[in-house]
């Protein structure tokens, strides 16, 4: 490894294994609901993308509703999930999951989910997620009502 990356347009220059740790490190926080751990891994104005709805949120305001929902909210609700697969390349790590959600009425589903954590200047810039409607409005609750068009 000690590769050097270097990311158009970002202004960033870290190795990649710095790039792979903070990912990690990223998804560690969120599986172990640590609201302060995540949001120490992210630049001072992120952005989430979600998709195919093809809107966002932008900000660390923003952010941390989405993770006080997330962690509140969401993360009890997860039965199990799976990585199923990680790529790593400049435009940053993708991770792909297998997710399984409890519903109030005691069935649950199966949601496949693609997160994709983008590089940015100090941490991580935010993260694009691709995931079915059901799934995002899990992830997101009120936040939802807040996002914008890309």
């Amino acid at each position: 490894m000690g590769q050097l990356l270097k990311c158009v347009g970002v202004g960033m220059s870290l190795t990649l294994e710095s790039l792979i740790d903070m990912a990690h490190r990223h998804a560690a926080a969120e599986s172990e609901g640590d609201l302060e751990a995540t949001l120490a891994t992210l630049d001072p104005i992120p952005e989430y993308h979600f998709y195919p709805i093809a809107k966002r949120f932008v900000g660390m305001a923003a952010t941390r509703r989405y993770y006080d929902h997330f962690f509140a909210n969401a993360l009890p609700r997860i039965r199990g999930y799976r990585l199923d697969a990680e790529w790593v390349g400049d435009a940053g790590i993708a991770q792909e999951y297998t997710v399984t959600v409890g519903h109030s009425d005691g069935t649950q589903s199966t949601h496949r989910v693609l997160g994709i954590l983008t590089p940015g200047e100090v941490g991580l810039s935010g993260e694009r997620i691709y995931a079915d409607d059901v799934m995002l409005k899990i992830l997101l609750g009120p936040v939802w009502n807040e996002l914008e068009a890309i």
